[in-house]
Parts: C-alpha cells; structure tokens; sequence
C-alpha cells in the first residue's frame, strides 16, 4: 500500500487458495439478482481481503476517501465496491474505488491532443445470419491474428458450435439516449457496427461500445446454463465464456473480444465482425479519454498470477485509452441504459470518470428494485479518474 506521503506498507492476506474460493462463490451471487446471501459471501472476502488492510488505511494521511486497487490473480474479477465492510455497508458507501492495471499506470502522463475527434457511439450491430447449426465467426480472425505474431497455424484449434449473437435492439435505444447527452456524437448502427469502423477511428474523445463481449475458455466444457440464456436478455449470454468453439488458443488476447456487424457470417479477412483483445490493442487510441465496453464480461480474461488480466481491459491500456469502463458480468439492457445515460450526464457536468460511476451506484443502491450489487456493480472504472477536463 502506497499513499501520497510516507513509505510503502503492506500486509499478508495469506494463501490464494482460501481467497480464490470465496471470490469463486462470490461471483456466482453476483451474477443472479435472486441470490439472498449476496451480502453474506461479500463480507466473507471482505474479511480475507480488505480488513487485514483497513488499519494501514486508517494509518494514512488525512481521511482516505479515493482507493487504487492494482489487483492479482481472481482479484482482478473482484468489484471492490460491492465488498461489505464490518458496519455491513458496501465500498461504495465509502470509497471511491478506481482500478489499475499495474502500479506503472500512475506513471503514465496522458496525451493531450486539441483537435480530438468527437465521441464514436456502436451499437446494435447486425451480426448477420448464422448459415447451418452455428457460428465460427471467432476461427478466421483468431487464425489469422496467430499467424501474423506467431507464423505457427498448429497453435490455434477451433470448432464450430450451435453458438450464434442474437440482436440486440435494446442497445440502439442505449445509443440514442446517450446521443442525446453527448450531441456531437457520430453514432453506427446496424450495418455501420463494422469492425473496419472502429480500426478506422482515429482517438475519439469517447469510445462507446454496445455489442456481445465474449471470453473463450480454454477449457472443452459449455456453461451448463448456455442454452437458453438469450431467451430471457439476449445480452447475458450466460458466462459468456463460449467454451463450446472449444479454442485451444495460446495468445489469451485472442480468447476476447467483441462482436461487431457480420460476425456470424464466418466471413474472412480484416473485416469478420470480431474484434479481438489483440486486435483492439492495436488501435489508434492515443488522446481517447474514455472508452465504455457496454457489454458482457468486458472486463475478464485470462487471470495469471503476477500478470493480471489479459483481456479487453489491458489490450484498451496498450492501444492508449486513458480509462475504461468495462463489466464483469452479463447485465440486462435496460439498466445498462439507465446506468449509462446518468454516467455520462455526470461526466458533462464535470465528476470525475471514477467519482460519476460511484454516484450512479450509489443512487442505484436507494432504489430497491436495484439494491442488489448484480444491478449496480457490475461496471468498474480502471485508470485515470479525472473528469473529461483533467481535472482530479
């Protein structure tokens, strides 16, 4: 632990083994809005986690209100917000809580460009539709993207699923709520949701997202509740772990990604409708202030221990974004809505990227058709918190 003044403390958590089960069961409430025990399993990683710490907080200059959490192994797929502290209140209540990939972030100076390009909103892309049983909409980009770094075709293997996106409508109404709070920005929908679009963007103000994230384990096993997941949100594609295309893949920035325009196709080439981690990480992202990844599990990827989590949400720091909102679970459209148009309404009236989630959430949390963390803890912010302006 490092604060402003003074030299660096720390203490022991102890094993990863006992930490790494109570996340594991942690999650699992998190992600269903029906579980009752949500409150019980969060204070049980919070008493591994954050009490052996709290002290060192309390030890720190001043009253400690802004928290910057440089996470290791499942900690990374932790939202600290939702922990619950001995009063049984949530982090939130009493923190700002921003994420980092490395302590090297604090170091990093942003890019300031006076003629940066206006806010790009996606969304609603038109996945095309699947021919036959399934979709390998993931094999001609994750082969070719293996042959440009590695020139070795044997380390990729995938297999087609009965696995397809579905539409999803819903976020169309997401990007014309949030075109009305950001005017000037330039919004592709449908066939315009390329992924040509998005390399093709030159560091706008603010990257908007809204499509299908995906996470392809390296495991043969499907999430056992897959089938049937889009009939209720076709955005919670269950864990959206597509194990089912079973993609022994070695480069974990080819296991994530988004689903963009002609992605069930099975189209070849620099333009197949998905967007990998490896590919996003060679976008033109220099001077982009923010970019937002409404969508599914945006924010995991391959946990390894020492190196973080290999994903979307590191590929978005190489490519140059100064913050990243992203999520760790499948979240339904219309709160994503609500949750998005207010996020951004706080950023046109100066909060910080990092303080107007933590206003969202904490508004979401008087609500009782929302108070369970399923609903508002799902997005995290990692990186810079500053407002749009540089102002912290």
């Amino acid at each position: 632990m490092i604060s402003a003044q003074g030299p660096p403390k720390w203490a022991d958590l102890g094993e990863a083994a006992p930490i790494d089960l109570a996340i594991d069961a942690w999650r699992k409430a998190l992600r269903d809005p029906q579980r009752t025990d949500v409150k019980q399993l969060s204070r049980a990683v919070d008493d591994k986690v954050m009490r052996p710490v709290r002290s060192l907080i309390g030890e720190l200059h001043g009253e400690t209100r802004h928290l910057l959490i440089a996470p290791d192994g499942l900690l990374n797929l932790a939202p600290f917000a939702a922990l619950v502290d001995e009063q049984n209140r949530y982090l939130v209540e009493r923190y700002m809580i921003s994420y980092l990939t490395s302590g090297r972030d604090l170091l990093r100076t942003p890019i300031q460009q006076p003629n940066r390009n206006a806010a790009l909103i996606v969304a609603n892309p038109d996945f095309g539709r699947a021919a036959g049983v399934g979709s390998t909409a993931a094999q001609n980009s994750e082969t070719s993207q293996a042959d440009k770094q590695s020139g070795d075709q044997s380390q990729v293997k995938t297999h087609s699923a009965p696995i397809v996106f579905q539409p999803l409508p819903g976020t169309e109404g997401e990007a014309t709520a949030i075109k009305t709070v950001l005017p000037e920005a330039k919004v592709l929908l449908w066939r315009q949701a390329t992924e040509t679009a998005i390399k093709q963007a030159r560091a706008p103000r603010i990257l908007h997202i809204a499509t299908h994230g995906f996470f392809l384990s390296d495991e043969e096993t499907a999430p056992e509740e897959a089938a049937g997941s889009f009939a209720e949100d076709p955005r919670r594609m269950s864990d959206l772990q597509l194990s089912g295309w079973t993609a022994h893949i070695k480069d974990p920035l080819l296991r994530s990604g988004l689903a963009l325009a002609g992605a069930n196709l099975s189209n070849s080439g620099d333009d197949d409708g998905v967007l990998t981690a490896l590919e996003v990480a060679g976008l033109d992202l220099w001077g982009t202030d923010l970019v937002v990844l409404s969508a599914c599990d945006t924010g995991v990827g391959e946990v390894k221990s020492g190196d973080g989590v290999y994903g979307l949400r590191r590929a978005l720091v190489l490519a140059g974004s100064e913050t990243q909102v992203m999520s760790l679970w499948p979240v339904s459209d219309r709160v994503t809505r609500e949750l998005m148009v207010d996020y951004y309404k706080g950023l046109t009236e100066g909060q910080g990227r990092g303080e107007a989630l933590r206003r969202v959430q904490l508004q979401m949390l008087k609500n009782v058709k929302r108070r369970h963390p399923f609903y508002w803890a799902a997005f995290i912010q990692s990186g810079e918190w500053a407002n749009l302006e540089g102002r912290r």
